[in-house]
């Protein structure tokens, strides 16, 4: 799987979505790094078949509206320190990866995981 992380995550998610042994890209890898546009995330992710996580709602709309990306991670959790976004994906990761084996959309918000 190959993932691509919306900047209103912390960069420390893709290192270590990377330590798991995944592909993984930040906005902040990118040229554009905190301004890429959603667009451009919707791109990349359909080019090099991503999976996107993001906290922005506008990609759930176009999820379900147009199914791009094919494969979202929205994160519900609201505004949570970042240290406390990278411990949920952390002790959550095995899950995530089993509810994306059979689902396109995943809801996190830090107690639950839901996949549709």
């Amino acid at each position: 799987m190959k993932f691509i992380i919306d900047a209103q995550l912390p960069y420390g998610l893709k290192q270590f979505i990377e330590s798991e042994g995944f592909d993984a890209i930040h906005t902040n890898d990118l040229p554009s790094k905190e301004k890429t546009t959603d667009k451009e995330i919707l791109r990349i992710s359909e080019l090099e078949n991503r999976i996107v996580i993001t906290k922005d709602k506008d990609f759930l709309d176009s999820f379900i509206l147009a199914n791009k990306p094919k494969k979202l991670i929205i994160v519900t959790s609201g505004n949570k320190p970042n240290k406390e976004l990278f411990n949920g994906f952390k002790s959550n990761f095995s899950k995530i990866c089993l509810l994306l084996k059979k689902n396109n959309l995943i809801e996190f918000d830090l107690k639950h995981l839901h996949g549709y």
